[in-house]
């Protein structure tokens, strides 16, 4: 397992804050530009820049230039490496658990 891995904490620090989370289950619907991400959050244009930037570092984001306007689309498969390692921890945790259940059924009739 990758304790340390850069990629997984830029992730799992960029999902850290709901409004960034927001911003990525919106373009789970499609691309949208920046100005429809700034709506509902009710923040001012720069703090949704810098929002959208740290999703950008993470891989979760991406933006292009169309005219005037500034596009954003999410990256689904830059969360294959945080959805693998929950995937291992999950599954280590519920090892665990089921050892500790027969050990304790294995007290219980002795």
């Amino acid at each position: 397992m990758t304790k340390h891995d850069p990629d997984l904490t830029a992730i799992f620090q960029a999902l850290s804050d709901p409004t960034r989370r927001g911003m990525i289950q919106r373009l789970t619907l499609g691309p949208a530009p920046v100005t429809e991400l700034a709506q509902p959050s009710g923040l001012r244009l720069p703090t949704i820049l810098r929002h959208l930037s740290v999703l950008e570092t993470a891989g979760l984001v991406e933006t292009r230039k169309e005219g005037r306007t500034r596009v954003c689309r999410a990256r689904p498969e830059a969360m294959l490496s945080a959805e693998s390692w929950l995937s291992q921890v999950r599954n280590e945790w519920e090892d665990r658990a089921d050892r500790l259940s027969a050990f304790l059924r294995k007290l219980r009739d002795d």
